[in-house]
């Protein structure tokens, strides 16, 4: 079986291709795939370019995993909430280049990034638990707080509201939307552009902006898995 989350790292830049050849599910091991690609990225100093597959960036969590018992539940929760808790606190920037459809917990990594780039096309993005039984998390509540527009938060978190790439960017989901196949280029490119940062001074400010988002999404973390 094909890997799935490969990393190439090229001079100032890592990129990471998410890709389980199908629609891109959150399992266990592509989450502790992805946590295994950023401790590289970390390693190495780069500015990071997340890539999904052509149509899906991620589906979110494995729903199968979720219908099991608590261990289960308990960590890919853990991993799916610290990978965002991560990226949103990334030591050097972390560019999303969202392929396609965007679902939790798929969604929620776009809401951590740095510079969230979508691919234009019939895609939804959002966090739709409500609308398949499911209660959000309260680790996805604070972070989608802390991104969306006011309205279009209480949208996506109370009422399940799935949006296009456009909306998605009104919303908070997405920053630009680009032509398919325009979106890993414009992502190298913002990569490029974003090395030639004081990555110390970046760190250094992103610790400090976010002070108060982190605080609330480690809280959160905790309320979560110790219920």
């Amino acid at each position: 079986m094909a890997e799935l989350v490969t990393y190439e790292h090229d001079g100032r830049i890592a990129t990471i291709v998410m890709d389980d050849g199908k629609v891109n599910v959150f399992s266990v091991a592509m989450l502790r795939g992805l946590h295994a690609a950023f401790d590289r990225a970390e390693g190495d100093g780069a500015v990071v370019v997340l890539v999904g597959r052509e149509g899906y960036f991620s589906a979110g969590f494995d729903l199968k995993v979720l219908a099991g018992g608590r261990d289960e539940i308990v960590e890919i929760l853990t991993l799916g909430a610290t990978l965002a808790e991560r990226i949103l606190s990334f030591p050097t920037p972390v560019i999303v280049a969202c392929t396609g459809h965007a679902y939790p917990a798929g969604a929620f990594l776009l809401l951590a990034a740095d510079l969230r780039l979508g691919a234009a096309g019939p895609f939804r993005i959002g966090l739709n638990e409500v609308r398949i039984g499911m209660t959000v998390p309260w680790f996805a509540i604070e972070i989608a707080r802390q991104r969306l527009l006011p309205a279009y938060f209480d949208r996506t978190v109370v009422s399940g509201a799935m949006f296009d790439p456009d909306e998605a960017v009104t919303a908070g989901f997405l920053d630009r939307v680009v032509a398919p196949g325009a979106l890993r280029a414009t992502a190298g490119e913002a990569a490029s552009d974003f090395a030639d940062l004081d990555l110390r001074a970046h760190a250094v400010t992103k610790r400090r902006a976010r002070a108060g988002a982190l605080t609330a999404l480690r809280t959160a973390i905790e309320s979560e898995l110790s219920g």
